[in-house]
């Protein structure tokens, strides 16, 4: 397994794990919803960054999308990963885990402080990775539909 940039050449896998990670989440997502994320990935006046774990064969496996976010209270800036997704035949490999330290060894090199995420309460399998490889927090997350 090895850990890329989100390249053109992986646009396809990245449709599929992508579709599958809203599919996960029941969030309807449509293709163009998809072409828009894709852009952002690739524009570099975005702040949103990917990242895909390939298999021997150069095959997407899994993905993950980050991002900075600035910490006022402590002056700093951290990354932010907003979505993981892994292919369900490939889990409990470790792509997660590579997918993560992989986010964590640019935030080193960006300077971040702190590398942070959510995950649903009910997403068991994930959280069981979460908890080897990172510290739950004992904040709760708010939303104010717009």
């Amino acid at each position: 397994m090895n850990v890329v940039p989100l390249e053109p050449r992986h646009r396809a896998d990245w449709d599929r794990l992508y579709a599958g990670y809203a599919e996960f989440y029941g969030v309807a997502q449509t293709p163009e919803m998809r072409d828009r994320v894709w852009s952002w990935l690739h524009d570099p006046a975005h702040e949103s960054r990917g990242l895909v774990a390939e298999d021997e064969a150069g095959r997407a496996i899994g993905l993950a999308h980050f991002r900075p976010f600035a910490r006022p209270l402590s002056a700093t800036t951290g990354g932010y990963l907003d979505d993981l997704f892994v292919d369900p035949q490939m889990r409990g490999k470790r792509v997660a885990d590579a997918l993560i330290a992989a986010i964590a060894e640019e935030g080193r090199r960006r300077g971040w402080s702190v590398i942070r995420w959510i995950t649903a309460e009910d997403n068991h399998r994930a959280r069981a990775t979460y908890d080897r490889v990172a510290k739950l927090t004992p904040w709760r997350t708010y939303d104010i539909p717009l």
